[in-house]
């Protein structure tokens, strides 16, 4: 499928080569001033620079190896290498010298490493058998192959102090681009590796085996299934033995499977699946494909489009078999038809429109899939009009910009270059990622001659970073009168070109410029394209680049749904309550030509009850924003199973406010299998390790009872503990606590329980939240109240929260960034008088 390029594919592109070059004089803007009180005291965080996923997790002579993905020269995403450290109980680490660095051909991405005990790679000897890390190559534009991914080997032969890279890598090349993050496990049974690597904008997982760990054969996949929001990465496949079943001994296995965006509580998140694994295939519990509650079909295009109306040319004459030529391989309609709108490739545009219906049942349930653009409001199709300010056409040959504008940092010297990107007008566009071998890290201005604003809007065309004023780093067009910024825009995380307005009312008849700042030097489009900025009476609304299925009634849009960048379609319901025997319409609709530009839509039916999405479906490790790319650890003794994740979420990773360092792991936890009515279900604590922190000498205790609507003080204080708390909501709808919080109150954490069966996190006053606008968020999981009354356990660090609850079957994980004064514990209630919170405070020794 053609699309435009991705954040992640624009990133790896820009920084890879970065690393031809770079490495002795890259220098990313810092986060902020140093920021002690932020670095955790018990989580693994590295000295200095960026760190993402963990790698290699390995036990080997009572040694725990921590490998990760580090930018060794910054703290931004790039130069992916990996980093290390070692412990010998999993809270103290020591960082070593970067394993697995970098090269001019290769970023060295995820994944694993084991001990090959038997020296089945001939990498060792048999009295000193190697460590072996498998990893992803992306390779670079100096290797001739830029973007693909392939999996490769590198070895150590002194216990992990020092790694050489395989002679003969690749030694897993299938050409794709979406290939990675393996991970390779002993399979005892067959005196064989296995290995489970992705393939990730596919959502599969593929299985592998091998004798000697370099060559490998192709066994089985899995996938798409449940969560399919985002690309699939980082898997694991490990047994455990489900605990609470009576009688001879279960072991089941459970994959894992990362993915982003589509996380449960938004942007990055790890499901997991139960099941069974004979070597060669993984095979899930429960149904093969999922059966939705049954109803009375309106349209499951069997039929040709038997009454629906297609206009413009995007959906065809009758509805698709499948994928249409292309395209990438479309899954989760029903029968043979579906309606898919990917014709021309996404260049076609058009709606399809149902005949009018009866709402006679309260939910309408319905297949789509495709590109992930929502209807906007106020969003206009054509060109806006307006007087042409500049087009990026007409440059200086010295400056490569238009007459009378001047560049200022990276951007000297540099300006508009030829593009490719959808909705761009003419031939150039004013890009900053157009430094040579910098991209992302190139920061600067580029600024126009002064002009009497003599209209009330300046429109023009954006695309690239969404990082506003105000955050770290804006990305950002500005209107300058008097020194004053009297507006600006930002990007919208795309490489799609979209109208924008720049509202200049309050500068008419003064003078100003136009200034586009990029102060962004991260990896989360750190860059930002301009093009055709025009003056007008009227402000340009949005394109009209919607993928939408919508509901109409009364000429109104009253539901819209749109696809979540995946061919694998996945089930909506519209709660029609409000609607009942109203006159209703359905229209699909594509005015989308740019990336993911088409919608995919099947089986739309009424029922009177609602259909539940792969997200609603699926099993989570973890329901907060901040637990991604979580792995387990190989070689661990009596069949313990050990996991850390990377504490942090794609949305906001490359802004978070800490420095010199930016990323830090999740706490190790201990998993095991227990036995639910639901079936088999991961349970999660803390290893033994945390909770020896524990200073019981120390210990505080206070119960709050006859809790009123509010936050009441407790005494306590807390920054690096372990929080027990019991809840008694008596007529509250809600109760809990209060971490982290100031003295007066405005700064703090809340965490607590509703009586509708929620266990809720809210980090929108935690602290600083401002650096990303996606930070602020209230997470929620499902918990049991039983007669009012719930337990949860918070482990608290000086930068996160980590909740467990119903005894580790609910985990919340979020990062917090409170002032260092805040070390106050209140206890709350919402909706009525809470019979009792009951807290104890136990610090952790740092």
């Amino acid at each position: 499928m053609t699309r435009a390029p991705s954040a992640v594919a624009r990133r790896w592109s820009a920084a890879l080569l970065c690393a031809i070059s770079c490495l002795a004089t890259l220098a990313a803007a810092p986060a902020s001033a140093d920021t002690p009180e932020h670095r955790p005291a018990y989580h693994f965080s590295p000295a200095n620079n960026w760190m993402n996923d963990p790698n290699g997790l390995v036990f080997h002579k009572g040694v725990y190896h921590l490998f990760f993905q580090h930018n060794p020269v910054g703290n931004v995403w790039g130069n992916m290498s990996w980093g290390h450290a070692t412990s010998t109980d999993l809270v103290h680490w020591t960082e070593q010298p970067v394993a697995i660095p970098f090269d001019a051909n290769e970023g060295v991405f995820s994944g694993s490493v084991v001990v090959d005990t038997g020296n089945t790679s001939g990498l060792g000897t048999a009295k000193n058998p190697p460590m072996v890390a498998m990893y992803t190559s992306a390779y670079t534009a100096a290797s001739g192959r830029e973007g693909i991914q392939a999996q490769s080997l590198a070895y150590s032969t002194d216990d992990g102090r020092t790694w050489t890279k395989y002679s003969g890598n690749p030694v897993i090349d299938i050409g794709s681009r979406e290939f990675r993050d393996p991970k390779v496990f002993w399979y005892a049974p067959a005196k064989e590796w296995r290995m489970v690597a992705v393939i990730a904008n596919e959502h599969k997982v593929l299985i592998w085996r091998s004798a000697d760990l370099k060559s490998w054969t192709r066994l089985s996949e899995f996938g798409p299934r449940n969560a399919t929001g985002g690309v699939w990465e980082c898997p694991d496949l490990f047994p455990l033995t489900v605990e609470g079943v009576k009688g001879k001994k279960t072991v089941k296995w459970v994959m894992l499977v990362s993915l982003n965006p589509g996380g449960i509580a938004g942007g990055s998140g790890t499901q997991y699946f139960v099941g069974d694994f004979d070597g060669t295939t993984f095979t899930p519990d429960g149904p093969a494909t999922y059966e939705p509650p049954t109803g009375r079909l309106l349209q499951g295009f069997e039929d040709g489009y038997s009454g629906w109306t297609p206009t413009g040319t995007a959906f065809g004459s009758a509805p698709a078999s499948g994928s249409l030529p292309g395209q990438q391989t479309v899954s989760g309609y029903v029968g043979e038809h579906l309606a898919n709108s990917f014709v021309d490739f996404d260049a076609a545009q058009g709606e399809l429109t149902s005949p009018e219906f009866v709402v006679d049942q309260r939910y309408l349930n319905f297949l789509v899939g495709g590109g992930n653009h929502p209807a906007v409001p106020g969003a206009t199709q054509g060109d806006p009009g307006g007087e042409v300010f500049t087009d990026f056409e007409d440059l200086d040959p010295t400056t490569h910009l238009p007459a009378g504008w001047s560049a200022t940092g990276d951007f000297v010297g540099y300006g508009a270059t030829s593009s490719g990107l959808p909705n761009h007008q003419g031939d150039k566009v004013l890009d900053t990622c157009v430094v040579p071998d910098k991209c992302d890290p190139a920061v600067g201005t580029f600024v126009s001659p002064e002009f009497t604003v003599t209209k009330g809007h300046v429109n023009l065309l954006v695309a690239g970073g969404d990082h506003p004023l105000g955050t770290s780093g804006p990305t950002v067009v500005e209107l300058v009168s008097g020194g004053e910024v009297v507006a600006s825009v930002t990007g919208n995380s795309s490489g799609e070109m979209d109208w924008r307005s720049l509202d200049a009312r309050p500068a008419l008849g003064k003078q100003a410029r136009i200034v586009v700042r990029d102060e962004h030097s991260g990896g989360d489009w750190g860059h930002l394209m301009v093009d055709d900025i025009r003056f007008s009476d009227n402000a340009a609304g949005p394109r009209d680049t919607q993928t939408t299925v919508n509901l109409v009634v009364g000429g109104e849009v009253v539901r819209s749904a749109t696809g979540s960048d995946s061919e694998a379609l996945d089930w909506a319901s519209w709660d029609l309550s409000d609607l009942r025997g109203r006159t209703a319409q359905i229209r699909i609709i594509d005015h989308s030509s740019g990336g993911w530009g088409h919608v995919l839509a099947d089986q739309f039916m009424l029922a009177s009850a609602p259909a539940r999405n792969g997200t609603e479906r699926a099993d989570w490790v973890d329901y907060g924003r901040d637990n991604y790319a979580g792995v387990t650890f190989n070689g661990l003794p009596d069949d313990r199973r050990t996991s850390i994740s990377w504490m942090s979420n794609w949305q906001y990773a490359g802004d978070v406010p800490t420095d010199p360092w930016r990323g830090q792991m999740t706490m190790p936890r201990q998993l095991s299998l227990v036995s639910t009515p639901d079936g088999p279900r991961l349970r999660q604590k803390a290893v033994h390790s945390v909770d020896k922190l524990a200073d019981t000498r120390s210990r505080d205790h206070a119960k709050v009872r006859s809790l009123r609507s509010g936050e009441t003080s407790t005494g306590l204080r807390a920054t690096v503990a372990r929080v027990d708390v019991s809840v008694d909501l008596g007529s509250a709808g809600e109760a809990g606590i209060v971490v982290r919080r100031s003295a007066d109150g405005a700064v703090g954490t809340r965490i607590g329980v509703r009586r509708d069966g929620t266990l809720l996190v809210d980090r929108t006053r935690s602290g600083d939240t401002a650096f990303n606008r996606l930070f602020a968020s209230v997470e929620q999981a499902p918990v049991t109240v039983h007669r009012g009354k719930a337990t949860f356990t918070v482990y608290l660090d000086r930068s996160s929260v980590e909740v467990l609850a119903q005894r580790g079957e609910v985990s919340v994980t979020d990062l917090v960034f409170p002032p260092a004064s805040a070390t106050g514990i209140a206890a709350y209630a919402a909706g009525g008088k809470a019979a009792s919170v009951d807290i104890r405070v136990t610090p952790l020794r740092r």
